[in-house]
């Protein structure tokens, strides 16, 4: 089923929504203890104690559930699957350096600072990686026409 332009952009926005509603239920969904030391506390205290298993589990959870609605976000902009299945390779290489990265930073206590784990994890948590591969794709697609 083919949608049409005013269906598209309709859909898109919806999709939008479902990752601004991730991001203000996040408190709710997700266990991440480094939500309020990142936001005030980090200049002034060590890092919170947290469950490892617990972080990664809930740090995949958010991270399959904002990679699934970027690549629907992909596929009504594009309808192109070729566009999917590389960003979902895309999505998943960066997923296992970005988590690898992530868990050796707080194996390490941020012993050489916080910033990189600040940034790392906000990779993890935010969809990021849509706001970078839509500008790419309609680039490639308007170059392939």
């Amino acid at each position: 089923m083919r949608l049409s332009k005013y269906q598209r952009i309709l859909a898109i926005l919806f999709l939008f929504l479902l990752l601004i509603l991730v991001r203000a239920f996040e408190n709710s969904l997700f266990y991440d203890p480094f939500i309020l030391y990142f936001e005030h506390d980090y200049l002034h205290k060590t890092i919170p104690v947290f469950s490892g298993r617990k972080l990664l589990l809930s740090l995949t959870f958010r991270y399959v559930l904002n990679m699934i609605i970027s690549l629907a976000i992909i596929y009504v902009a594009f309808s192109n699957m070729n566009f999917v299945r590389f960003s979902l390779k895309f999505y998943l290489l960066a997923f296992v350096v970005l988590i690898a990265v992530f868990l050796i930073i707080l194996k390490g206590e941020f012993a050489n600072g916080y910033l990189f784990a600040f940034y790392i994890r906000r990779f993890l948590i935010q969809p990021l990686f849509v706001l970078l591969l839509l500008p790419a794709f309609y680039y490639k697609q308007r170059k392939l026409s």
